[in-house]
């Protein structure tokens, strides 16, 4: 599959072609269940990509972008008509530092229009937020109907940097896990496709774009030094991701593990889950609520 053959380089307008074999992408990268060792899953992988490499990475998001951009077109549509049965879509993105967040969001997410989007960037909760429940912040950024919501960050980090640094007692954070289970299974029979992807990137390949924000004065906006606290603490923050993934991990809400190491296969791995999420809600375009043939004569004589 990885070494599938196709002509999208030479012929960009021309479909990807698909083997008989080739399984989705939301197959290939679901966490399978059981223990989790990250050090077991692949940081530069390509599963699924329907070219030779990084070649051929900006031939095939161009096959791809009309399709998610259709797609996503419909499901707003569908909000604007009927926004009492119209289905949500979550895009939760985790990952370590320099993962790839922000770029998952200009390239992949990229590809949509945007006034369809509520994209959500979770820093540290604030003085008020800590009043509420950890869930009570999260529920106020939830997408509407037709919505696609992006998380860049989310109620994870109540398991991961809280757990890392200790900032609550481990029977309050150890709960929280089977809290999300039960509130991510509520929001799915409600209406809402959530699409969970953990940007799996390398400890070596953070040290190079950590070092190349700073040898670049365009990048040193991206550059925290606190960045380098956070690496130190790896080891930690590595087993925080494996308990995240392995207990928070069900039939309704999987977690997909994207290699991240390459950009490019990062962007295109994301935007394909998220075609694939879109295509399983069936959506077709929202009937007239007025008379076509009347309104057609109306338009004429204006």
């Amino acid at each position: 599959m990885d070494g599938m053959i196709n002509d999208v380089a030479k012929h960009p307008s021309k479909t990807v072609p698909v083997a008989e074999e080739q399984r989705p992408l939301s197959d290939l990268l679901r966490l399978p269940a059981g223990p989790v060792d990250l050090s077991t899953l692949a940081t530069d992988a390509t599963l699924g990509f329907p070219g030779a490499g990084k070649a051929d990475a900006a031939h095939v998001d161009t096959v791809l972008q009309p399709e998610l951009d259709d797609l996503q077109e419909r499901l707003f549509a569908n909000g604007r008509a009927t926004p009492e049965a119209a289905p949500r879509v979550l895009l939760v993105l985790q990952g370590m530092d320099t993962s790839g967040k922000g770029g998952v969001i200009r390239h992949a997410i990229g590809m949509v229009d945007p006034q369809g989007l509520a994209i959500t960037s979770f820093k540290a909760p604030t003085k008020a937020e800590l009043a509420h429940p950890f869930l009570w912040r999260i529920d106020r950024a939830l997408p509407g109907p037709g919505m696609i919501g992006i998380f860049d960050r989310s109620h994870y980090e109540d398991v991961l940097v809280v757990r890392v640094h200790d900032l609550v007692p481990e029977d309050v954070w150890g709960a929280r896990y089977d809290e999300i289970n039960a509130w991510e299974e509520a929001l799915v029979a409600s209406g809402t496709t959530i699409v969970k992807c953990f940007l799996h990137v390398s400890h070596d390949k953070q040290k190079e774009r950590l070092a190349e924000r700073l040898a670049d004065p365009t990048k040193y906006w991206k550059y925290n030094p606190g960045d380098v606290d956070e690496r130190l603490r790896w080891p930690a923050y590595t087993e925080a991701y494996e308990a995240a993934l392995e207990r928070c991990s069900t039939q309704h809400a999987p977690w997909f593990v994207v290699p991240a190491d390459r950009k490019w296969y990062r962007n295109w791995a994301v935007a394909q889950l998220l075609t694939e999420h879109l295509r399983g809600l069936g959506l077709s375009w929202p009937a007239a609520d007025f008379d076509v043939e009347a309104e057609q004569k109306r338009v004429a004589a204006s």
